[in-house]
């Protein structure tokens, strides 16, 4: 049974006449007077009484229009309330960003922005490797990702192009870090040695913060001994393993300031840090009206620079 034949049927026991119906739901004759048919064939019931002049209702019609238009008020009703919700959904920014800085930065820096836009917050992409950001901005997926910045992360080199749009809204560094041993002083202390090799939380090849800290070892003039005994892609679960003593690892300041550090001290000196930046990345043909006056808004707090958008 077809919603139109409903309506069919509620226009024919308005105007009691199949030619004017037709004409009001604009369809042919023939074709209205079989929809009406099929509607009786589909109750089981005659709900026409065609030897009246004019047309009238048989008392199961009569009984059959009530309950079709409380259906069709239901139906038009449920309707417009879906597309009330669509186009709410639609004026809500989509955004995504790793575990990190969900947890760190993404709700205090939100907030500071007192704006009235609404963020659909994407918490599927906390297991999203780092390239999966970039791939969801390209497809639209997203409208806003906020991520590590340096220049070893080469699958963000692509965001440097004319069709992106940046804002850096903070700085960050990546901090080395240890359990305390029985003594209280750092467990590990860097760079270690040949015969002492200093176990080491790393992270995954996929992640951000693995290809900054692989390049800014790579320079230091004293290479550090390290021994990768975990790979983890979320700092969370690295801060976890160091805590618990299995070795050393780098995690950003930011989530040992916030909440409990563990009892997590330094495991070298400031030679061992690294320091990035927390970048806002956009289309640059996005103009979502929300998205614009986040963008302003986030640009005229942030005390770093933009790209032109």
């Amino acid at each position: 049974m077809e919603l139109r034949w409903l309506e069919d049927f509620c226009a024919l026991a308005r105007t009691r006449h199949f030619s004017r119906a037709a004409e009001e739901q604009n369809v042919t004759q023939p074709t209205f007077s079989r929809r009406i048919k099929m509607l009786e064939e589909e109750v089981g019931v005659m709900l026409i009484d065609r030897n009246t002049l004019p047309l009238s209702l048989t008392p199961a019609g009569e009984l059959f229009c009530a309950s079709a238009q409380r259906i069709i008020e239901i139906v038009r009703d449920t309707r417009e309330q879906c597309l009330d919700l669509e186009r709410a959904e639609a004026q809500k920014l989509k955004f995504a960003t790793n575990q990190t800085l969900y947890l760190s930065f993404f709700q205090p820096w939100f907030e500071a922005l007192e704006s009235d836009v609404e963020m659909a917050v994407n918490l599927q992409s906390t297991a999203w490797m780092g390239s999966d950001f970039v791939q969801a901005l390209q497809s639209g997926d997203c409208d806003l990702i906020l991520c590590y910045w340096h220049p070893a992360i080469d699958f963000l080199q692509v965001l440097e192009g004319e069709a992106y749009s940046h804002l850096v809204v903070a700085e960050e560094t990546l901090v080395p870090v240890t359990a305390r041993d029985s003594q209280g002083q750092p467990k590990f202390w860097l760079p270690g040695s040949d015969r002492g090799p200093l176990p080491y939380i790393s992270y995954n090849a996929k992640t951000f913060i693995a290809p900054v800290i692989a390049d800014h070892l790579r320079r230091l003039p004293t290479p550090p001994h390290l021994l990768s005994v975990n790979e983890n892609s979320q700092a969370i679960s690295v801060k976890a393993m160091v805590a618990q003593g299995y070795g050393l690892g780098w995690l950003p300041r930011r989530i040992l300031e916030s909440g409990d550090s563990q009892g997590l001290v330094a495991a070298g000196d400031a030679s061992w840090e690294i320091p990035l930046q927390l970048r806002l990345y956009r289309l640059a043909r996005n103009r979502h009206g929300a998205l614009e006056r986040l963008w302003q808004q986030a640009a005229q707090q942030t005390q770093f620079t933009e790209t032109p958008v």
